[in-house]
């Protein structure tokens, strides 16, 4: 069985998530360019009892613009924000996959919001889903 290591920038707070992710994908919308500090999100699902979290963490819940809200996990020392979870996708973990720093990760298999994604971007490659 596969395992991926997560962690934030200063590396107090590590994420290990076992086996493989139940979905990858790209988000385009505002809350997610926000969080991600970047023209889009990338971000890898599982389900919550397949992620451990060692270190110490802060919380902070949004709503978010259909209504739902997202709760982000971060590094009280850094800042950076290692998982979040959304009410809308209950039992879920979706880790940020810049945290695991591995050029070799997985694509995404879905592209969503993009009537939100720059005019200049293009999401490509094999067998993903796009929504608008």
């Amino acid at each position: 069985m596969s395992s991926w290591e997560a962690s934030c920038a200063c590396g107090q707070l590590h994420v290990t998530c076992t086996g493989d992710p139940t979905r990858v994908s790209v988000c385009h919308c505002l809350n997610c360019k926000r969080r991600s500090g970047s023209a889009f999100a990338y971000q890898a699902r599982w389900p919550d009892d397949e992620v451990e979290f060692t270190g110490d963490h802060r919380e902070w819940t949004k709503a978010n613009e259909g209504g739902s809200s997202a709760t982000f996990r971060f590094c009280p020392s850094c800042g950076s924000t290692v998982a979040y979870f959304l009410d809308s996708m209950p039992g879920l973990t979706a880790i940020p996959v810049g945290a695991f720093a591995d050029p070799a990760f997985p694509q995404p298999e879905y592209s969503v919001y993009e009537g939100r994604m720059p005019a200049w971007l293009a999401i490509t490659g094999d067998d993903i889903e796009h929504w608008d």
